[in-house]
């Protein structure tokens, strides 16, 4: 019994089991992130995301200390993998993740593992950032280019919204490159495996959801200098302030407007939603 990859689903399966392997070895328990100190005398908590035929379920389910439950979409893989792995009967949750309700399984700390589908991986970490007092550590793999965007630093092109939006939150680890020929079918780019920490953040110090809204205005025209892109939340504050033309001028003749949106750090962003607000 095999599981046909469905491009719909963007299913690539890994088929490297070494691979697989170090994806397992590189989540950390007990997790450096957490907020609670989990109790190391108890398995942690962790969800698979995506587990297809099982290769890197077979490996984390090694682990004694890592209390696994998997969710899957594809009913292919739910039969493979009840058939295949037996221990995984009660822990296999057939569903969207995307649309999971997932304090209904987890009341507590969890963390994320997975070879994430191409096509949903940003959809997946803006889920994971609606749990983040919930996840301390995400591993996962992803492609190679989006893990790259996710792990730059300030001032770079390929830094954006997710670099800001998770950083924000989680310290990031670029481990390791995978490629095309570890999977089938082979995807036509390469790949990579990252680890997420939770860092000690505890709030921003400013509006999330303006702050959220800042970050993708600003980079949805991330050519443009900020005093551009900017230019429909700066005239919101004009008036809700009832500021003159002037006062208009002045409040974007700070340097920060000058700049593109891949300049400003984590902080940075946090000053300028303070601004903003």
């Amino acid at each position: 019994m095999e599981v046909r990859a469905k491009k719909a689903l963007g299913q690539h399966f890994l088929t490297d089991l070494s691979i697989a392997q170090r994806i397992a070895d590189a989540l950390i328990v007990p997790c450096p992130g957490s907020e609670k100190q989990h109790d190391a005398s108890k398995p942690m908590p962790a969800l698979e995301v995506g587990p297809g035929m099982g290769v890197l379920t077979q490996y984390v389910l090694q682990r004694p200390e890592v209390d696994l439950r998997m969710v899957e979409i594809d009913t292919e893989s739910v039969d493979y993998l009840l058939v295949h792995f037996p221990q995984v009967n009660g822990k296999l949750i057939e569903a969207d993740f995307l649309k999971l309700k997932l304090e209904r399984f987890f009341p507590g700390e969890f963390c994320v593992i997975g070879n994430f589908p191409y096509n949903i991986s940003s959809q997946i970490f803006f889920k994971i950032l609606d749990y983040k007092e919930q996840v301390p550590q995400v591993v996962c793999m992803i492609q190679k280019e989006v893990a790259e965007r996710i792990a730059e630093k300030p001032g770079t092109k390929t830094y954006g919204i997710l670099s800001v939006l998770l950083q924000a939150w989680y310290d990031i680890e670029y481990l390791f490159t995978v490629g095309e020929g570890a999977f089938n079918p082979p995807p036509k780019v390469k790949s990579a495996v990252i680890r997420l920490v939770r860092n000690q953040r505890t709030e921003l110090g400013c509006d999330e959801a303006l702050f959220k809204t800042v970050v993708k205005t600003g980079f949805n025209q991330r050519r443009k200098t900020l005093r551009n892109s900017l230019k429909p939340l700066v005239r919101a504050k004009a008036d809700r302030e009832g500021w003159s033309e002037e006062q208009l001028a002045e409040f974007t003749s700070d340097p920060v407007f000058d700049l593109r949106p891949e300049r400003l750090s984590v902080e940075d962003f946090i000053s300028l939603t303070l601004k903003l607000a």
